[in-house]
């Protein structure tokens, strides 16, 4: 009897660190609905990236491919320059009706691109497309209904709907193209949008509204703060690699004797292992103080990535190597993608969380379009290795600037100067 109430006393810190670290049905509820809310714009957007170069060159115009390139990055040029005013709207407005009325104009645009008589008209469909920029308000809605020390969880099960949407986009797009052909796709995507509403309506759970009565937040304290600098330069890097490395890695799959419609045999599986990975890994490297280490070991391991492509680009590479290099890319990209959004609304002020993760998706945004643009040049006037090297020294700038930054116990990330 004294062995089992000693065992209950010593258990007990620890059954009560686990209760305050698991979710609750609401935190649950929010997350899966937000997430889902991701799932299906990304959807809408990851089907048109496998198919489009090829669609495209069936319209007016079409044999361009400076325009091709516009086309298809030209929606992350209009989400930069309305995410921060979406994260702003929320703040003052709610977070849902600033939603529901992105989620309209991103299927709005998907009508535009599906009705398109030319390449021009297509670029204007995704330009709308890209101005219905919720991902500020829907990252702010989560932040207001999780805690603290459950929401890289939740942001990680964001960042997983939108990695396995990308998975699913690379089966599916040959698929549908064949079937219903661009135009299909790009009602789909209209389709998918409106659904989304649907569920903002009907499922995610009734919004705080705290955060509208708290004093309007300054902006000049999102733009001062250092630590939501060196995260804003940080998802702006992450995200200008990872659309850049894609316009050379197809080429090197099919080099290596893989056919452009049978990549998903090497996507799919790094993909999935890598989610598997990190769900091992990172929550529990967090719980025991570790996420700084494995924070840092990411983007490091992102740049190890682009210097043996950089290396790879020269030869003949082999399949397994590529698949190894896919799965360590995708491992690394999903603990830095849910990691990052919840370090940002840890940091960002109460009153203007939804401003922070604006101006935080605007450098998002930004770096899709500096890597699909300047990734085009480099892989025409360099070639890939040139691309791959540039992508190397971009991750190891951002490891250098990182490294100050320092895990603290009230927050997730504090800047070293204020570690004293």
């Amino acid at each position: 009897m004294l062995r089992r109430i000693l065992l209950s006393q010593v258990n007990a810190p620890l059954n009560a660190a686990s209760a305050a670290t698991a979710m609750t049905r609401t935190e649950l509820r929010a997350s899966f609905s937000l997430s889902f809310i991701f799932a299906l714009r990304m959807l809408g957007l990851f089907l048109i990236l496998p198919v489009f170069a090829v669609e495209a060159a069936h319209y007016p115009g079409g044999d361009d491919a400076a325009m091709v390139g516009l086309t298809m990055g030209i929606y992350g040029l209009t989400q930069a320059m309305l995410q921060f005013l979406y994260g702003l709207a929320s703040d003052r407005l709610g977070r849902k009706r600033v939603i529901v009325f992105g989620l309209l104009v991103f299927a709005a645009g998907g009508l535009v691109a599906a009705l398109a008589p030319s390449l021009f008209w297509l670029a204007v469909g995704r330009a709308i497309q890209g101005a219905g920029a919720v991902s500020a308000a829907v990252t702010a809605l989560l932040a207001d209904q999780t805690r603290d020390v459950v929401r890289t969880k939740s942001m990680a099960l964001v960042g997983a709907s939108i990695g396995l949407m990308f998975a699913l986009s690379l089966v599916a797009a040959p698929v549908l193209a064949a079937w219903i052909g661009l135009v299909g796709i790009f009602v789909l995507t209209a389709v998918l949008a409106l659904l989304g509403v649907v569920v903002v309506i009907w499922w995610v759970p009734p919004e705080p509204q705290e955060h509208k009565n708290l004093p309007r937040g300054r902006l000049r304290e999102v733009l001062r703060s250092p630590a939501l600098l060196r995260l804003n330069f940080g998802v702006f890097v992450l995200h200008a690699v990872q659309l850049a490395m894609w316009l050379a890695l197809p080429t090197m799959l099919v080099g290596a004797g893989l056919p452009h419609d049978q990549h998903w045999k090497i996507y799919l599986p790094a993909v999935l292992g890598s989610f598997v990975v990190m769900g091992a890994s990172l929550f529990q490297l967090e719980k025991r103080g570790y996420l700084r280490a494995v924070f840092l070991l990411s983007i490091g391991l992102t740049a190890l990535v682009q210097l043996s492509l950089c290396w790879l680009a020269g030869t003949v590479p082999g399949l397994p190597g590529l698949g190894l290099l896919l799965f360590l890319f995708f491992y690394a990209f999903n603990v830095l993608e849910a990691s990052q959004p919840s370090m940002v609304s840890r940091q960002a002020p109460a009153n203007a969380r939804g401003a922070a993760i604006g101006v935080y998706n605007t450098l998002q945004s930004l770096g899709f379009f500096a890597g699909g643009m300047g990734g085009g040049w480099l892989m025409k006037h360099g070639g890939a290795s040139s691309l791959f090297a540039l992508c190397a020294g971009l991750m190891l700038l951002w490891l250098v600037l990182a490294w100050p930054m320092q895990a603290s116990a009230g927050k997730a990330w504090e800047p070293a100067a204020k570690a004293g």
